[in-house]
């Protein structure tokens, strides 16, 4: 019954080639100038003719040498690196023919691989250390919930690498499977019969459900309105826009009906070719303006979840500027910033808040934290954030807490 999706972390034998890849590529840089150096003074010593006479056979077996540690290198690295981005490689694919140029562009592909062999090490052994403790083995499993406009696939994980540095952990996963965009209350039917689904074959009693973006607000009124709460022990929003979004309100007052429409009659059509039996843009949309998100979680929030059982917590991100996401988060972000204050590109800080703790996620560094940081989307190690550490100290929590 455990679905697993995850993703495939970097293995002992990828970190070790990264690793490899990444010295090689530094030895090439090192040596071609020293090795430069000295072939310059030396012919300048000797004479051009003369010392070439003399030196051919070096300068063959220098070439040589210097060829195989760097395509043997930019092999490994391009193989094994998660960090190095497709853009990244397509520069250094792009300038490796421009003098002076590709000398920079290597010098950033040594950095940027050599950081990322550094910290999966110590990431791993970090996991070696702590293995025998099992931090994540909570006493129900975790049921991992997605957000709008996102489906569980089998080859593309939602949350990134973070179900799998979980298990890892001692964790055991399930997924939501519901689909892409529905109103909240239909997205909270399928999610009711999929907890109870889960709890009858697999006889687990209850799960922790872990939900993003919309999706909590689906786990909430099914657990609020559906008759679930005997299945669940915890409900964790992460950047849930329990009061909706302002920007949402003024997009759909703004749109001209006949561009929703062909926008929505795009996205539905693409969607049911990937899975979806009865997507609907429009309602998924409309539930997550500020006037229905409000009413909505007014009508869940009569409900009580600690009298039944559930401890709610929520989670929210700030991205501090816009440089911090990717595209379209970069767009958005001044865009909602506009209506909603601090935001994580999508959601309005004050919206994040619910249940019984709150946690306010604040980067030390200068990058901020995203929307999408938050689910691990762009795979990315954020310099002053490990998302999948936090999601493994959220997880150990849990299990403290006898959940």
């Amino acid at each position: 019954m455990n679905d697993r999706r995850t993703e495939k972390p970097l293995t002992v034998a990828r970190i070790h080639m990264l690793w490899m890849g990444n010295l090689m590529l530094s030895i090439f840089l090192v040596s071609v100038v020293i090795l430069s150096i000295w072939l310059v003074n030396r012919l300048l010593d000797d004479g051009f003719k003369e010392s070439f006479f003399e030196l051919w056979w070096p300068i063959l077996l220098i070439i040589i040498f210097e060829n195989l540690l760097f395509w043997g290198g930019i092999i490994l690295v391009y193989m094994t690196s998660v960090q190095l981005g497709i853009r990244m490689r397509i520069i250094g694919i792009a300038c490796g023919m421009i003098p002076v140029v590709h000398i920079i562009v290597l010098i950033m592909i040594i950095s940027i691989t050599g950081r990322e062999a550094r910290f999966e090490k110590a990431k791993m052994k970090l996991d070696e250390q702590r293995s025998a403790q099992q931090i994540c083995r909570t006493k129900y499993p975790i049921l991992m919930v997605h957000g709008v406009f996102f489906r569980d696939m089998k080859h593309l994980n939602y949350w990134g690498r973070v179900p799998a540095e979980l298990e890892k952990n001692g964790a055991t996963i399930y997924y939501g499977n519901h689909q892409s965009a529905l109103s909240v209350e239909n997205s909270a039917k399928e999610l009711a019969l999929r907890i109870k689904n889960i709890v009858e074959e697999t006889g687990c009693e209850k799960v922790n459900i872990i939900a993003h973006s919309k999706g909590g607000l689906d786990t909430k009124f099914a657990v609020a309105a559906l008759g679930v709460s005997p299945y669940v022990a915890s409900i964790t929003t992460v950047n849930t826009p329990h009061k909706g979004c302002e920007f949402a309100d003024f997009l759909l007052g703004k749109a001209p009906a006949g561009l929703r429409d062909k926008v929505a009659a795009a996205y539905n059509g693409t969607f049911k070719k990937l899975g979806d039996t009865t997507p609907s843009f429009i309602d998924a949309v409309t539930d997550l303006t500020a006037s229905r998100a409000t009413e909505i979680s007014g009508y869940i929030d009569q409900f009580d979840f600690k009298g039944a059982g559930v401890y709610t917590q929520s989670i929210g991100s700030w991205m501090k500027k816009a440089t911090s996401g990717a595209f379209p988060l970069n767009m958005s972000y001044s865009f909602v910033n506009k209506f909603d204050g601090p935001n994580d590109g999508l959601v309005g800080e004050p919206s994040f808040h619910w249940g019984e703790h709150y946690t306010f996620l604040e980067n030390k560094k200068k990058r901020g934290i995203s929307h999408a940081d938050m689910i691990d989307l762009s795979r990315e190690n954020i310099a002053g954030f490990d998302i999948r550490e936090f999601y493994v100290q959220l997880v150990a929590d849990l299990k403290n807490r006898g959940l």
